[in-house]
Order: structure tokens, then C-alpha cells, then sequence
């Protein structure tokens, strides 16, 4: 493969797709630094000036935001663990074990994926009253899966297929059985894969907001998205304490993929190139 006649040209084109995505981000951190009676100023200001904290002091003397934290990080690491409980095996079945419908049964996954959030929100409410699960951490929990499983099963399909067969035949032989062979021998060979699709159900999980509003009524199991609805009023919005709101929502998420970048990058190469 030729190298690129112009490599700065292409670099030029990331640098200014990157600097897209990320002005929401650098808006969204100063204006939490912006004095509040300068945020709605006619002539905006791309650098905050006087820097102040008093958004942060007010979103963080918010009544329910430590609460509301806490209920985001429940409910996230359990939609990760029950996505991984879950798409590990129906993968693993997908990518090795030869049925008829196997192919028919990755294309419901993909569809599952289509519908927005809203035409579910309905059908899982009234399962989830029914069941006595409305207002409960497994409610959430249950509910946010249904998002995150076809998507882990989809991304580590592939990555389970790239595992030899050779090695699980050889560990069968050894008489380590089917499970002590996933545990064992390909487990530990899909580390990249398996943290990747762990951070992004985490950053499903931790952002979801359709389902957090309408199966949680109780503010004691609300995540923290629910509570920046709180911010807006019918007479106006808190735009400096909603940004130091949603700036703090945010580190959490940028920790885990700093933490994990090399393992999700891994991840998902793996995925989409030996699929």
C-alpha cells in the first residue's frame, strides 16, 4: 500500500474533525467557568473571563447530587455486569457452535439496535410496573441492557471468532471442559475486546437519560442525567450551574477511557477487522 502523496493534508482534515467534536466539549467547560451574568452575553467569549467557581459551588451544593452520582454509578457498573453476563455466552454460542438461524439471529440483533429509546420507554414501563420493578435499581438496570446487550454481542462476536479453535480443541482434550475453556483459554485472549465493550456499556449506562426519567419516579434511584433537568425552569435555565453539572458527569467517563484507551482501541479493531 502507497503511503499518502500528502499526509499533512490528511492530518489537517483529522486536526479540524477532531476540533469539531470537541468544541461542544470545550463550550460545555467554559461556560461552567463563566460568570453567570456573562454567559448569555451578545458578543460570546471563547476564553472565560474572570474565571469563577461559583457554578461548581452551586451544583455542588445542589440537595441530591451525591445521590444522584451514586445512582448513576449503581446502575452502570450493573448494566456492565449484566451486559457481560449476558453477551459473553450468546456470543461465544453465535461464534462457535454451527445452527441453523445463527445469521437470522445476528440481524435481529442489528435491528434491535434501530428503534430510538422512546419506543421502548412504553413497553418497559408498564412490564416493569406489572413486575413490581419501577422505582428499583434492577428496573434501570434491566431496562438500559436491553441497549447495551445486542451491541456487546455484535462487537464481541468477531473478536470471539479470532480466538483458534486449535487452542480450545487442545484444552478439551486436556479435559478442561466447555466452561474452564471460555473461562481459561479464551477469556484471557479477548481482554482488549471484552474491556472495550465493557467501557462503552459503561458510557451507555452512565448517560442514559430516557429510561431514568420514565421508569424512576423516586429521586432516591434517578441518575445523575435526570438531575439536570432540574436546571430548567419554566422561567429560564441555570446555564452556568447545568454545565458544572454536566462538566462533573462528564470525568467520570473520561477516566475510564483514559484508564482503558489502549484496550478499547484494541477492542474494537479487533472486532471490526477479523469479523
Amino acid at each position: 500500500m502507497k503511503p499518502p502523496r500528502h499526509p499533512w493534508l490528511l492530518t489537517a482534515v483529522a486536526v479540524v474533525i477532531t476540533a469539531a467534536f470537541l468544541l461542544p466539549v470545550y463550550w460545555m467547560a467554559k461556560t461552567s467557568l463563566t460568570p453567570p451574568d456573562r454567559i448569555l452575553a451578545p458578543t460570546p467569549q471563547w476564553v472565560p473571563y474572570p474565571v469563577t467557581g461559583e457554578n461548581y459551588s452551586t451544583a455542588l451544593g445542589y440537595e441530591g447530587l451525591t445521590r444522584a452520582l451514586f445512582n448513576s454509578l449503581v446502575i452502570s457498573t450493573g448494566v456492565v455486569a449484566l451486559t457481560m453476563l449476558l453477551g459473553v455466552p450468546l456470543a461465544y454460542a453465535l461464534a462457535r457452535v454451527r445452527m441453523r438461524g445463527s445469521g437470522s439471529m445476528v440481524l435481529a440483533l442489528l435491528v434491535a439496535q434501530l428503534p430510538p429509546a422512546i419506543v421502548l420507554a412504553a413497553p418497559l414501563f408498564i412490564l416493569e410496573r406489572r413486575a413490581g420493578l419501577d422505582d428499583t435499581y434492577v428496573g434501570l438496570i434491566a431496562a438500559d441492557t436491553t441497549l447495551t446487550l445486542p451491541f456487546a454481542v455484535i462487537v464481541l462476536r468477531p473478536v470471539l471468532r479470532a480466538v483458534s479453535t486449535e487452542l480450545e480443541e487442545a484444552a478439551l482434550v486436556d479435559g478442561c471442559g466447555l466452561p474452564g475453556v471460555v473461562l481459561r483459554v479464551v477469556l484471557p485472549l479477548t481482554v482488549p475486546g471484552l474491556v472495550a465493550t465493557a467501557g462503552l456499556s459503561f458510557l451507555l449506562g452512565w448517560g442514559e437519560f430516557l429510561f431514568g426519567l420514565t421508569l424512576a419516579e423516586e429521586p432516591g434511584v434517578q441518575p445523575v442525567t435526570v438531575l439536570l433537568n432540574a436546571f430548567v425552569g419554566r422561567h429560564g435555565t441555570a446555564w452556568g450551574a447545568l454545565m458544572a453539572t454536566a462538566t462533573l458527569i462528564s470525568i467520570p467517563v473520561v477516566c475510564v477511557f483514559a484508564l482503558f484507551q489502549r484496550f478499547i482501541v484494541g477492542g474494537l479493531t479487533v472486532g471490526s477487522v477479523r469479523g
